[in-house]
């Protein structure tokens, strides 16, 4: 891959960004206790129950808690908003032990009723919540929570119980989950379908203001139960071209960014006054294809684009290194993962001798969605959409790509008005489910869906309910490695990359660290003079 630029190059552009950009937006004088982050594109929402994009949830992370969380470094559950819970023998009945000490940011007491406010605005059809304008609650839709649980009570203020309908292995995990935060009961009812532009937690920041499209202002919560943040304000910054955003971290008017494009990762490592921070990903990026629309209906055209593009040269020229082919849904650092299926073999002439016996001897046309911003698993959407275009095209598919702006891309996506499309998933808790069964499952394919293949097989959902109320972990591996076997078979993907986890902080910011989820929690990170 041609570089981007000389060191040469690269620092004059450096130069000029600090006359287009200034170097006031951080913190780089070592004075301000303001840290400045900047990502690839604007949040969606900022209500957690109804958001399904990871920039929401960036925000999202610093703005709220759950019942339970994750500790650092891993998927382990730990406590949060509870600090103890137990279930009885028969594995039905959740009970969880709320702190007392804990108030929203507008103040309204956190307590059992506002738990199941939260979580009962998702749950019971008749709370006056339970349908709001700007969405609906994908989430736990597609986590399959109607199904798990038969009713949430609150005896008193501090007990919170969950009765679920049967076992289910992942639940605990679940509630660990963004959607499942405790959100305040007065600003719902105060803002109603306009909740997601005025959010109130519990958690280390709140929210100050949103100038769509620019900027997210975050403050420490001065009332905080917990360790108080270092940080005195937070600033989500959306800058979508890449080549900006560097250019306004090397330039001192950024403290931090993610999602990195690899051809700025050389400079960074010779920067001494830039961190970089890496970690395996949990996460997949990935092809789909509409099932619901011919050609892909048909195994044999599926099976086609599989062979035609070559995922290992999207690795060596999009990545950096810092990834790897996929053949799973699911990312090989994942228990159960199957490493027994032959991946498909980049191979044009079998591709077109699938395309000819699928009556497609001469191709066809279709259109490839792709993107508009770098994503965890996809740092150069476009570029990468370009490379399969003309590895399609090698084997007579004519691919048109269609962009559109992000949260417009997922809405129509979700809705099915793609052919093909380019997505991707970073584990929310660490089980196999979290990946198969919300994105795979044909349940998961009732627009709005995350199933955006549009796939819907009854083998595969049995092997997948099965699983989740199987609570022997061995007998679990076993179920998701031959479901693994079926969506191979059945090639409703092409499994593109498993992408490393990149960020990068300038000199002065201290104690972030990468979590395996890919959340954004900056309560433990802090500035020191440079």
């Amino acid at each position: 891959m041609k570089k981007l630029a000389s060191t040469a190059r690269l620092a004059a552009l450096t130069a000029c960004s600090v006359l287009l950009f200034g170097c006031g937006g951080g913190s780089s004088s070592g004075t301000s206790d303001t840290l400045v982050f900047g990502r690839g594109s604007d949040s969606v929402g900022l209500d957690p129950a109804l958001e399904t994009d990871g920039e929401s949830f960036k925000v999202c992370d610093n703005l709220y808690e759950t019942l339970v969380t994750y500790a650092p470094g891993s998927t382990q559950v730990i406590p949060q908003l509870a600090h103890s819970w137990s279930v009885d023998e028969a594995g039905l009945e959740w009970t969880f032990h709320l702190r007392t000490d804990v108030s929203f940011h507008d103040g309204t007491p956190f307590n059992a009723e506002a738990m199941l406010f939260s979580l009962g605005r998702q749950f019971f059809p008749d709370h006056p919540f339970h349908k709001l304008a700007a969405g609906s609650y994908q989430y736990w839709k597609d986590m399959g929570m109607d199904d798990m649980i038969a009713d949430m009570t609150a005896p008193n203020d501090s007990t919170f119980v969950i009765q679920l309908a049967t076992p289910n292995a992942p639940f605990l995990s679940n509630l660990g989950m963004n959607f499942c935060a405790a959100v305040s009961p007065t600003a719902v009812r105060k803002h109603g379908a306009d909740y997601f532009k005025h959010p109130v937690g519990t958690g280390p920041f709140r929210f100050v203001e949103w100038l769509k499209d620019e900027r997210i202002i975050l403050a420490r919560n001065d009332t905080y139960w917990g360790t108080a943040p270092q940080i005195g304000r937070l600033v989500f910054r959306a800058i979508q071209d890449p080549l900006v955003r560097y250019l306004e971290l090397r330039a001192g008017s950024l403290d931090g960014m993610d999602n990195l494009s690899p051809e700025f990762l050389d400079e960074l490592r010779a920067d001494d006054q830039i961190k970089l921070l890496t970690q395996p990903g949990m996460n997949i990026g990935y092809l789909a294809m509409n099932m619901e629309k011919p050609p892909f209906d048909d195994v044999r055209v599926r099976m086609a684009v599989n062979h035609a593009v070559n995922k290992q040269s999207l690795v060596d020229n999009f990545y950096g290194g810092l990834a790897e082919a996929a053949k799973n849904p699911i990312p090989p650092m994942m228990w159960s993962y199957n490493d027994d299926i032959e991946p498909y073999a980049y191979d044009p002439d079998r591709a077109r001798q699938l395309l000819a016996e699928a009556g497609l001897a001469n191709g066809f046309e279709t259109e490839l969605w792709a993107m508009p911003a770098a994503r965890p698993y996809m740092p150069q959407p476009e570029k990468i959409a370009q490379a399969i275009q003309a590895d399609l095209a090698q084997v007579g598919i004519d691919a048109r790509i269609v962009s559109l702006e992000w949260a417009t891309y997922l809405d129509k996506v979700f809705k099915g008005h793609h052919d093909m499309c380019l997505l991707g998933w970073t584990g929310d808790n660490g089980d196999p489910d979290n990946f198969l069964y919300v994105l795979l499952d044909k349940l998961a394919a009732i627009k709005p869906a995350q199933n955006v293949a549009f796939y819907k097989s009854d083998e595969l959902h049995e092997i997948l309910v099965a699983a989740r109320r199987e609570t022997d972990l061995t007998h679990r591996t076993q179920m998701y490695r031959q479901a693994q076997e079926i969506i191979h078979d059945d090639a409703p993907w092409v499994p593109l990359v498993h992408a490393t986890q990149t960020m990068a902080f300038r000199e002065g910011v201290e104690g972030f660290q990468l979590h395996p989820t890919g959340s954004k929690w900056f309560q433990t990170t802090r500035l020191t003079p440079r």
